[in-house]
């Protein structure tokens, strides 16, 4: 299911849509061919609507966007990373429950208030 809320980043955009952001921004780093990125996939989907207009939330596939995925040392895939006013706040490797995702956001959320 094609989610609108879900924002595709990559080299030429990063700068401007992810470290120049004035809200948060979650980035899923994944690629077509990986399974657990396949898996995670629906959780990304969910909290971009539940977090939409609190949160941008995204994903750079690393196969098209090698210089984005080399900056931030993605070694491994999906990594998730959460980023406010262009620095990392928090950092997310392999599949993890919604919830671990959703404490990290609501936390940025009301620290933002």
């Amino acid at each position: 299911m094609a989610n609108d809320s879900v924002l595709h980043f990559t080299d030429s955009n990063f700068q401007q849509e992810v470290l120049s952001s004035a809200e948060p921004v979650l980035v899923d780093f994944w690629a077509e061919w990986c399974g657990p990125c396949r898996m995670l996939a629906p959780t990304i989907d969910e909290l971009a609507l539940e977090y939409k207009g609190r949160i941008k939330v995204g994903k750079v596939d690393t196969d098209a966007n090698h210089d984005t995925a080399i900056k931030y040392n993605i070694n491994s895939i999906p990594t998730i990373i959460l980023f406010d006013r262009g620095q990392i706040v928090r950092r997310f490797v392999g599949v993890m429950p919604k919830r671990e995702f959703k404490t990290a956001m609501d936390t940025l959320v009301s620290a933002a208030r």
